[in-house]
């Protein structure tokens, strides 16, 4: 028993003991593969929550997990984390088995609603989930005021929870998180309760952990955030992989250019009549048009007095690419093997 016990504190320490530590350094942020999670029915049966996801995060990146409700989005997050028993499926955070402490040691997480002792300020909640993470009582006081500033709760240390809004909390919750500096973040749904001005904070404090070297596996219903600061996105569907890749590879349509032009009057004739998707803004015109016929059309327009602003491959929103991949072309829900992001393997 003691030799266990001191197994296990060694993991701690060092999580990579006993490991191939070359393959630690090299293997992906976040590695999952074949997740599966299965419940028992009060009437008897199974029901599977989790059929069979595979998510592989690169380092430094931030990846986006979308899927409707009931999708598996927050299961696998907690057998990844430990918090809830898989069924099947190999978890690793840093190439190191997700499963030892010591990997979990260097994980900063966001559950979907954080609950926090109302009785407690901020500063000690803070010192609280300091001592659990391990900090020493210098570190917690060096990180709680620039944690609460950072999350824009600066001036509320002494502030009892009790008297903090949703929103507040959800900041709150956010600080905690980043306690100890951690290599890698999972959160899920961080903007959850905040107005418009603290969804952009958020936005802007991952991008600034992105920059400072973290990587961040977030799991959000809102599209559009998604979409703005997110390097690679998975999609699940009925606790199957739907789609995945670099979200610029997922959302470019293939063979469609968009160009973004500036002029007066309308566009000559021979333009109006390839391009379709024309939207108008002032003397501005924003259309789609196929890859063949852009050359010509740039000539025609630069030759006719137009300014051309911008040309880039046309891209769906990540909205209408959700909508679409879920619903099918019938319709009906796509299974993992028929998308555009993979088989599920």
């Amino acid at each position: 028993m003691e030799d266990a016990i001191m197994e296990e504190v060694t993991m701690i320490e060092n999580p990579n003991v006993g490991r191939d530590t070359q393959h630690a350094d090299v293997a992906p942020a976040v590695f999952i593969e074949h997740a599966r999670k299965e419940y028992g029915r009060s009437s008897g049966g199974r029901r599977e929550a989790v059929a069979d996801v595979s998510i592989s995060v690169s380092r430094g990146a931030i990846h986006g997990l979308l899927g409707p409700n009931g999708a598996g989005k927050t299961t696998t997050l907690k057998m990844l984390l430990g918090l809830v028993r898989p069924s099947g499926g190999r978890f690793e955070i840093l190439g190191v088995d997700s499963r030892k402490p010591g990997a979990r040691a260097r994980v900063g997480f966001l559950p979907e609603q954080p609950y926090f002792p109302q009785q407690l300020t901020a500063a000690e909640a803070l010192s609280l989930y300091g001592r659990l993470t391990g900090l020493s009582s210098a570190q917690i006081a060096e990180e709680t005021g620039e944690l609460l500033e950072r999350v824009g709760l600066d001036g509320r240390q002494k502030t009892l929870l009790s008297k903090f809004s949703r929103g507040m909390l959800q900041r709150l919750g956010l600080a905690q998180a980043l306690l100890g500096k951690p290599e890698v973040l999972i959160l899920d749904e961080p903007a959850s309760g905040l107005d418009p001005v603290g969804q952009r904070d958020v936005r802007n404090l991952m991008t600034s952990l992105k920059e400072g070297g973290a990587t961040i596996l977030l799991s959000s219903h809102q599209l559009s955030e998604v979409e703005t600061i997110s390097d690679e996105v998975t999609i699940l569907h009925k606790g199957l992989v739907a789609a995945r890749g670099h979200i610029d590879d997922l959302l470019n349509v293939t063979g469609q250019t968009s160009l973004r032009v500036l002029g007066l009057g309308e566009l000559p004739a021979s333009v109006q009549a390839v391009v379709c998707d024309v939207a108008v803004s002032g003397n501005t015109k924003v259309f789609s048009l196929s890859d063949d016929n852009v050359r010509g059309v740039v000539e025609v327009l630069y030759d006719s007095g137009w300014k051309i602003m911008s040309l880039q491959p046309k891209r769906a929103s990540l909205e209408d690419y959700f909508a679409a991949l879920l619903e099918g072309p019938s319709g009906a829900p796509v299974s993992a093997s028929s998308s555009k992001g993979g088989d599920g393997e």
